[in-house]
């Protein structure tokens, strides 16, 4: 054998031996991000929604179906969870505009809202309110009268639309920027100005996802 290997040696020719092949271990795949768990939460009918009016309007200056845009001035939390955050835009219309007579009668709108949409590329919820509606006071004054609405907490300026126990009432909420203005002319029309904060009733249940 050893006279073999030498002549091989001698000959040039290259002598390998085999190696046992390593191991093949699997290679565990990367762990992804485990995504937030999704729950849904439903906000009853009568929840209130506090909603910075984004475009004025009032007995004189407004049409039925004009546009209303808003903004969620206060989260909505339901179960501890936010529901809706601050800063949802909201989309509604004018509901009724009514100016009052020159002998009797005040004038009156009300608005509704239709849709909600969370901030960012968040989603978009279709939502049924009650009717928010205002009526001008009974007063003769010819002057306007200014009221401010961000005075702290409590209803500034209200009225029921319809007459009868039930009917949407409306209120203007404290804690918002902006002035709501019950101008006078003809006797008594009403408006409510840009940024003024009103509550607003949810007429049926909304749910929404949450993460």
């Amino acid at each position: 054998m050893r006279n073999l290997m030498t002549r091989l040696l001698a000959a040039g020719v290259c002598v390998g031996f085999a190696l046992p092949a390593a191991p093949a271990y699997a290679t565990a795949p990367a762990r992804r991000a485990r995504p937030e768990a999704v729950r849904e939460v439903t906000l009853p009918a009568g929840t209130i929604l506090r909603v910075r009016v984004d475009r004025g309007f009032g007995s004189d200056i407004s049409r039925v179906e004009d546009d209303v845009p808003g903004t969620l001035v206060r989260p909505v939390i339901v179960g501890g969870m936010k529901a809706l955050p601050s800063g949802s835009a909201l989309s509604g219309f004018v509901a009724s505009a009514v100016r009052p007579g020159r002998v009797k009668g005040r004038g009156r709108v009300s608005v509704r809202f239709t849709h909600v949409r969370t901030p960012g590329e968040g989603e978009r919820y279709a939502i049924r309110t009650r009717p928010w509606a205002a009526v001008a006071p009974a007063t003769k004054k010819k002057d306007a009268l200014t009221i401010g609405a961000p005075a702290a907490g409590g209803a500034i300026l209200g009225g029921i639309f319809g007459g009868k126990k039930g009917a949407g009432i409306g209120a203007l909420a404290g804690g918002g920027g902006g002035t709501a203005v019950v101008l006078s002319t003809r006797g008594k029309d009403i408006r409510v100005a840009r940024g003024a904060t009103i509550a607003v009733r949810l007429a049926a249940p909304l749910t929404v996802r949450v993460e």
